[in-house]
């Protein structure tokens, strides 16, 4: 399936009001992503073609960020911080229990395809680590302990977070 002419023009929009094509590969990354739930190899050389960059520099920067999704991911996706402070405030109890909640392990969708689950860097939620990403939106929530996974899988705020 192709870029809708509407994705197109918002690719080239991008390109001119983010100082150029080349400016503006992240930018159009995000409008796949936001258009499609992932950048398929298709699309990404759509877009390339789009900016007039070549695939290969769209791609160097699709595989670098962990939140530009290069595969199908779950209806809600929870990128859990890895980073120091998170590991030290219990992060790999965190790890561990939604690993087994979900039964999945990172880079993994549940079969039901209703969640993926994605290590990422240091969020900068450090004052409430442990911490995680979590929904299209990206909302910070924590502290998280183990025991409000069914709070964060159900989709409803944790650890005091609004």
């Amino acid at each position: 399936m192709s870029l809708s002419p509407a994705l197109k023009t918002a690719i080239q929009h991008a390109a001119a009001t983010h100082g150029g094509a080349k400016a503006a590969m992240v930018e159009a990354l995000k409008l796949v992503q936001e258009a499609e739930g992932w950048v398929s190899d298709a699309h990404l050389k759509e877009a390339a073609d789009v900016l007039g960059v070549t695939p290969a520099e769209i791609d160097a920067l699709a595989t670098f960020y962990s939140q530009i999704f290069r595969s199908p991911v779950g209806d809600t996706v929870i990128l859990l911080c890895d980073g120091l402070s998170c590991y030290l405030c219990g992060g790999d109890a965190v790890r561990d229990a939604v690993m087994s909640k979900l039964g999945i392990g990172f880079g993994e969708t549940t079969p039901d395809g209703k969640f993926t689950l994605i290590n990422i860097c240091c969020v900068g939620g450090c004052d409430r680590a442990p911490v995680a990403l979590v929904g299209p939106e990206r909302k910070l929530v924590g502290p998280l302990t183990p025991d409000d996974l069914d709070a964060l899988i159900g989709g409803v705020s944790v650890g005091g977070t609004p």
